[in-house]
C-alpha cells in the first residue's frame, strides 16, 4: 500500500510540474526571438497545454508500469535464483542446490565480508531448495510470493489458499474504500463503473489463479514472448498479480486525469467541424480570427523593423539619431495628412498653376510684336 499511496501522490503533483516545464522548454524553441509568445489563458495556450499535458500522462503511465515490471525483475524468485524454469523437476532443483552450495559454501571464504555475504547467499539458496521442494511450499510461493514463508501455522494446499484469501481480500476492499473516497471528494468522476468492475474482475481473476494447480492459461504465451523480445525472464502468478493491481491503480488515476482533458478536446472538434447557426457565435469566431491576423500582421512588422535598426544598434549615438528622424518623419506625416493641411495645399497649388498659366500668357503676347517687327526688318 506504501508504493501505490507514493504512486497515488506522484500521479496528483508530477504530470502539471512537468507539463508546465515541457511548454516552456517547447515555446523556448519554436518560437523565434521577437515573436510574442502565447499569454496563459488564451486559446492557443490552453490548447498546447492540454496536448502536452496528455503527452506527459501518457508517458509517465508508461513509464510507472515498465518501473513496476523493473521492481518485479530486481526482486527476482527462487527459480531465478537457482537459474531453473518454472517447469523444473525435484531432481534438477537437488542437483542445481548442490552446484550453486559449493561454490557459495561459507567455508571457501576467508575474509569476514566475503564469509558475511556467502552465508546470507547460502542461506537464500538453502530456503529456495526447501521451499521449491515442498509440494504445498511450492504451489504457495508461486501464487502468494515469499511472504508464505513466515506462515508458520500451514502445512497442505489449503492451509495456504485459506491464508493467502484473507491476506488478499482486505487488500481489495481497502481498495475499494480508497476509490469511493477519491470519488466522494471529486477526484474519480468519469468512469467510476469501469474502476468498480475493473477491480473486482481483477479480484476473480486473483481467486482464480490461486485456487487453480496450473499456471494462467495467458502465461504460455506471455513468457516465451517476453523472453524472445526483451530477454525477460518467465513471469510466475504472484508477479503477474503484482503487475496488475499496479497497473490497473495506475490505469484508474491516469485515465482519471486524461477523461477530461480527451473529452474536452472531443467537444472543441466538435465545435470545430460543426457550423454553427448563432450569428452572434460566428460573428465572434470571424473577429477572434481578425485580431489573430492583426497580431500575426503587428509581430511580422516588429520582426522587419527589428532587423532594420540592426545596423545601427551597435552605436548608442547612431540609435539615438534614428529614432529622433522616424520620430520627425512620424511628425511630418501626420501633419501633412491632417484634413486642414491638405486642403491648405491644395488650395496653394492652384493657386501656384494659375499663376503658372498667366506667366506663361504673358510671355506669348509679348513675343508676338517682336516677330511682327524681325519681319519687317527683314523685308
Amino acid at each position: 500500500m506504501s508504493s501505490n499511496l507514493l504512486s497515488f501522490i506522484g500521479w496528483t503533483f508530477l504530470p502539471n510540474l512537468v507539463t508546465g516545464w515541457v511548454q516552456t522548454v517547447y515555446y523556448g524553441i519554436t518560437i523565434r526571438v521577437g515573436d510574442r509568445k502565447p499569454e496563459p489563458g488564451s486559446t492557443r495556450y490552453a490548447r498546447d497545454r492540454r496536448r502536452m499535458h496528455i503527452l506527459v500522462i501518457s508517458l509517465y503511465l508508461l513509464y510507472t508500469i515498465y518501473e513496476a515490471d523493473w521492481e518485479v525483475r530486481r526482486a527476482g524468485d527462487y527459480y531465478q535464483t537457482l537459474g531453473l524454469r518454472p517447469d523444473v523437476q525435484d531432481k534438477d532443483i537437488k542437483s542445481r542446490f548442490r552446484r550453486l552450495a559449493a561454490l557459495h559454501h561459507p567455508d571457501k571464504q576467508t575474509s569476514p565480508d566475503s564469509r558475511a555475504a556467502a552465508e546470507a547467499s547460502f542461506v537464500h539458496l538453502k530456503l529456495a531448495q526447501e521451499t521449491l521442494l515442498s509440494p504445498a511450499k511450492r504451489f504457495a510461493y508461486e501464487r502468494f510470493g515469499p511472504g508464505i514463508n513466515e506462515w508458520r501455522h500451514c502445512s497442505s494446499v489449503r492451509d495456504y489458499i485459506l491464508m493467502g484469501v484473507q491476506t488478499v481480500v482486505p487488500y481489495y476492499v481497502a481498495g475499494l474504500l480508497f476509490m469511493i473516497i477519491l470519488t466522494t471528494l471529486g477526484y474519480f468522476e468519469g468512469g467510476r463503473y469501469w474502476r468498480y468492475f475493473s477491480t473486482l474482475a481483477l479480484l476473480t481473476f486473483e481467486l482464480h489463479t490461486v485456487t487453480r494447480p496450473y499456471f494462467p492459461p495467458f502465461t504460455k504465451v506471455v513468457n516465451p514472448l517476453l523472453q524472445l523480445i526483451a530477454n525477460h525472464p518467465p513471469l510466475l502468478p504472484f508477479q503477474l498479480l503484482i503487475l496488475g493491481r499496479r497497473v490497473i491503480l495506475t490505469l484508474f488515476i491516469a485515465f482519471g486525469q486524461l477523461g477530461p482533458l480527451l473529452s474536452q478536446s472531443a467537444t472543441e472538434a466538435r465545435r470545430g467541424a460543426a457550423p454553427s447557426a448563432d450569428p452572434d457565435v460566428s460573428r465572434r469566431r470571424q473577429l477572434d480570427r481578425l485580431d489573430q491576423l492583426l497580431r500575426a500582421a503587428e509581430t511580422e512588422a516588429t520582426q522587419l523593423l527589428t532587423l532594420d535598426i540592426t545596423p545601427f544598434a551597435a552605436s548608442a549615438q547612431s540609435l539615438t539619431d534614428l529614432k529622433t528622424s522616424l520620430k520627425n518623419s512620424l511628425v511630418r506625416n501626420k501633419v501633412r495628412s491632417h484634413p486642414e493641411v491638405v486642403s491648405a495645399m491644395r488650395t496653394a497649388m492652384a493657386r501656384h498653376a494659375e499663376q503658372h498659366e498667366q506667366d506663361m500668357s504673358g510671355q506669348e503676347t509679348e513675343s508676338i510684336p517682336r516677330e511682327v517687327e524681325e519681319q519687317r526688318s527683314i523685308g
